[in-house]
């Protein structure tokens, strides 16, 4: 099982200036909260938030937020350095646990290739969809990156993790049908999503299949929740824009994913 070129073939420098980990610093020495980010004195001239159009307070951070037929948007919420910071850290992950390409129970093999950070991580094959305590190859699963955790612990909550954050890698031409996200046990938990590199044209309907459906284009730093009554929302993505981001040298998109799940 190979891991995924455009991620471990990241060098060590982005648009000419050499990455830095200040921020994961901060983020780990602040409880992993972005108004942590703020009170070590990096706040939103810094780009690590980019408020624009209507904004929502929380606690002392400002930020954008989008609603989609009720899934939570927040464009742009992780600064260009700290996506750098967060690829960096899944290479490691991709390391551990290399990216694999899972097939359906019918043997028809899915576009996206994946693999999965935490307790536990999500795998499709003949026996269905479900989550397991190992890697394919029976290698542990990685600890989930700092940066998620506190994106995680500022949004969702400070008192219980994710116990999975799926990682998918979209190549040229990978899609995603509209779905569910209902292989966890309890639903009142959102599921939190991160899009890391080449934009996605991401698809929202209903809770039922059928019906109207509306699509907002992705990009790299967005953060989204499905939650409440948008938690089990028909959800997918009809294509990337190929080459539209420079995070990933050889292009493609990644998008993170957590779930509690028992």
């Amino acid at each position: 099982m190979a891991s995924c070129p455009d991620l471990v073939g990241v060098p060590d420098t982005l648009d000419g200036q050499r990455w830095s980990r200040t921020l994961l610093g901060v983020y780990r020495e602040g409880g992993g909260t972005l108004q942590a980010l703020q009170k070590e004195g990096i706040g939103d001239s810094d780009g690590i938030l980019q408020p624009s159009g209507t904004a929502e307070a929380r606690g002392d951070a400002m930020t954008t937020v989008v609603s989609l037929r009720g899934v939570q948007i927040y464009p742009g919420l992780l600064s260009p350095q700290m996506q750098a910071n967060l690829v960096e850290d899944l290479r490691a992950c991709a390391r551990q646990a290399p990216f694999f390409t899972p097939v359906t129970a019918s043997g028809k093999a899915m576009s996206v290739r994946l693999t999965s950070a935490g307790q536990m991580g999500w795998v499709s094959d003949r026996r269905g969809y479900r989550y397991e305590r190992r890697h394919p190859s029976g290698a542990e699963w990685p600890a989930i990156p700092d940066i998620v955790l506190g994106l995680w612990r500022d949004l969702v909550s400070g008192e219980r993790d994710p116990d999975c954050c799926l990682i998918n890698y979209y190549g040229e031409g990978t899609k995603m049908g509209l779905h569910q996200d209902r292989d966890e046990a309890d639903f009142q938990w959102p599921v939190l999503s991160i899009s890391l590199g080449d934009e996605g044209l991401f698809r929202v309907g209903n809770t039922t299949r059928g019906g109207k459906t509306e699509s907002v284009w992705l990009r790299s730093g967005d953060v989204l929740l499905m939650g409440g009554d948008a938690r089990l929302v028909y959800h997918g993505v009809d294509r990337i824009r190929f080459g539209s981001s420079r995070l990933l040298p050889q292009g493609g998109r990644i998008n993170l994913t957590c779930r509690v799940v028992t």
